[in-house]
């Protein structure tokens, strides 16, 4: 990966494996990647299967922080806002107070269904980012594989929407081919679930049958 300098960049779509439930992968959004064994102020997100930490607040060496700016268009939100911001809370294992509420949880399914939310960011240097969260499962269903799709902002303003019109429509296609990636994953969880309820399902009758 390369550094993103003092440019705007994306919107970039990237799938973190996070899948491992004792490592927090970190990620740098300046590189645009997973950053190994990175120094204090070197990532600006962790992930750790659904939890997200943010590198700010107390415990942190960093700027970092975030805010939820609801159900909004992806394209439409221009600049990242100027007050509001909330930083990581401790102990920081516990993930960031405002990105721990990403996702629905389905009761019935035990499936995560990320939350149609777009997200700020403010980075460990305080550069800025959009983000929006995609996806949580990774190929064969297996879950702890977050994918996001962000704009960065390297020259220190707020600016976080693409002046090209080629770059939105970059955007709306990995847009509909994420979410009909993640669709299909889900679906094939349902299905295998399904199918497991319906097998104890019948061995359950079996055995009642087999006691009368």
């Amino acid at each position: 990966p390369r550094d993103a300098g003092a440019t705007l960049v994306g919107p970039i779509r990237v799938t973190v494996d996070a899948s491992d439930p004792d490592r927090w992968v970190h990620f740098d959004f300046s590189r645009g990647s997973v950053v190994a064994a990175p120094a204090a102020r070197e990532w600006d997100l962790a992930f750790r299967r659904f939890n997200v930490m943010v590198n700010g607040g107390p415990g942190f060496d960093g700027e970092g922080a975030a805010i939820d700016l609801g159900e909004v268009a992806f394209e439409a939100v221009k600049a990242a806002p100027d007050t509001g911001w909330v930083v990581g809370a401790a102990p920081r294992d516990s993930g960031h107070p405002a990105l721990a509420r990403w996702y629905d949880y389905g009761f019935t399914s035990h499936l995560l269904t990320p939350k149609p939310v777009v997200w700020a960011v403010r980075t460990a240097d305080g550069r800025y980012v959009k983000m929006e969260i995609l996806g949580y499962y990774c190929p064969g269903a297996r879950a702890g594989c977050l994918t996001f799709r962000y704009v960065y902002q390297g020259d220190g303003s707020r600016t976080v929407r693409p002046a090209s019109e080629s770059a939105t429509a970059l955007h709306a296609s990995t847009s509909r081919a994420v979410d009909a990636e993640s669709r299909s994953i889900l679906a094939s969880i349902r299905v295998r679930s399904a199918s497991a309820a319906s097998s104890r399902s019948r061995a359950s009758s079996r055995r009642r049958t087999t006691r009368w």
